[in-house]
């Protein structure tokens, strides 16, 4: 059972129904309440009873809802209501989010809506133009030419590139507006001198800087360069390294994403496929934004910053962090802090401690892996020693962090002397930050070189 809080426009009566933190059942098709109230849920205002009429099917995106194959029903994640508030305002109903274009929720038609996507095998993500490319084995652009020879066209001539040292390639350059859904990607099945080596970059309506600078495994939630599976609402990591992101990216004019590999050696693989829908984008919307940093703390001021020299109006949705201790004993006493709308000394939020900021308490006892929190990697050791790896996500979806001004975002590096006071530590910290706004946003600092970007 969930609760939910949610306003429904059903279009042939233009009526607004709205429930208040009614309890739900999981699987989902929306019908009317009858008036007299003869139905197994009631709540205070009118609701909409949820049962299997394929013809009055609410459609949300994946993570944002799912339907199972075997009730064909709607099952409804918490994730919906959040990035509902996320990216079209508080007071946006199922109607905009779920369809921009038509106004209506319940409506299995989207006459404003086209759904295309971008792939090695239609790189322009134009209608009609995929899996074009004619096998041809003397071309090295087009490996499976071989393996497609025989069948010839339209039978998987190029499905994935290669991408040379120290090059960058362009993955995606379409015109809006629409909203990028869901991005599929996966390269080497070994991480480690590959991962921070390559960096993804989104620019939103030819901005000169990028919203999104980010490490290649750093942005799906992939630590240290280690791999280990995560199965959340907005990032989905699975073997063997197949990588998934949900996050809702609207564009109003155009949007350009990049892949850069500062390597020593060709990227021998790079496969994607990037989901998005053309139609309308709420003039409510904000940009999507991706900030990678890292560095060593100091004992001497032992904080490491997230996200800073933020400007502007906009929501902070997540952060993930991949975190190395470099001392024995426990280390996770530091606090996450949000300096919000002229902060300076003190913070506005202020948490008690780094597992509790990641939903678990006592330490980090065992993995795991939900909608929103997550511990990932596995440890053999349950001592907390020197060179323990952490990779950390905490995704503000339902209680996404609001900024009118400004936003700084720091976690301390703290754990315990024998004789039970605070011991500063000086631990190697990795950060993704995430959070939508409006534009333009500030430059981000640079990134540092491939080197420096290794967890030491």
């Amino acid at each position: 059972m969930i609760q939910v809080s949610f306003k429904i426009t059903k279009p042939s009566t233009a009526k607004t129904a709205t429930s208040n933190y009614c309890s739900l059942p999981g699987e989902l098709d929306l019908e009317p309440i009858p008036p007299n109230g003869e139905n197994r849920m009631s709540c205070a205002s009118r609701v909409w009873h949820c049962s299997t009429i394929t013809q009055n099917r609410l459609f949300f995106p994946r993570s944002l809802s799912k339907i199972t194959s075997l009730k064909r029903a709607l099952l409804i994640s918490p994730a919906l209501l959040g990035a509902l508030v996320i990216i079209f305002g508080d007071r946006a109903t199922f109607a905009q989010a779920s369809d921009p274009g038509t106004g209506s929720a319940i409506d299995l038609l989207s006459p404003n809506v086209v759904s295309r996507m971008v792939s090695p095998e239609n790189p322009t993500g134009e209608k009609g133009k995929g899996a074009m490319a004619t096998p041809d084995p003397s071309d090295p652009d087009l490996s499976f030419s071989k393996a497609a020879a025989e069948l010839g066209r339209g039978w998987k001539v190029r499905p994935f590139i290669k991408v040379p040292a120290h090059s960058t390639v362009t993955i995606m350059d379409v015109s809006g507006p629409g909203t990028i859904k869901h991005i599929w990607m996966a390269s080497s099945q070994d991480f480690h001198g590959v991962g921070r080596a390559s960096i993804l970059r989104f620019y939103w309506d030819n901005e000169p800087t990028p919203s999104v600078e980010v490490p290649l495994s750093d942005f799906f939630a992939i630590g240290h360069e280690t791999f280990a599976p995560v199965n959340s609402a907005m990032v989905v990591d699975n073997p063997m390294a197949s990588m998934n992101c949900y996050w809702p990216m609207p564009f109003r004019k155009h949007t350009r994403i990049t892949f850069t590999n500062d390597g020593d050696k060709e990227l021998p693989l790079l496969t994607y496929q990037i989901d998005y829908q053309l139609g309308p984008v709420p003039e409510s919307a904000g940009y999507f934004h991706a900030q990678w940093r890292h560095a060593l703390v100091d004992r001497s001021n032992p904080v490491f910053t997230i996200l800073d020299g933020v400007r502007g109006e906009g929501k902070y949705v997540g952060t993930f962090l991949s975190w190395m201790q470099l001392a024995k004993g426990w280390a996770g006493e530091g606090e996450v802090k949000f300096f919000i709308d002229g902060d300076t000394s003190f913070p506005t939020l202020a948490g008690t401690g780094t597992e509790d900021y990641f939903g678990a308490d006592w330490g980090f006892p065992a993995t795991y892996s939900t909608l929103y929190l997550g511990n990932v990697l596995e440890h053999k050791s349950k001592e907390y020693d020197v060179g323990m790896e952490w990779s950390l996500y905490r995704w503000h979806v339902l209680d996404p962090i609001v900024f009118h001004k400004d936003l700084k975002v720091v976690i301390q590096d703290l754990g315990w002397w024998p004789n039970g006071t605070y011991r500063p530590l000086d631990d190697d910290f990795a950060s993704t930050a995430y959070w939508y706004q409006q534009e333009p946003h500030a430059p981000f600092p640079q990134l540092p070189s491939v080197e420096a970007r290794a967890t030491r």
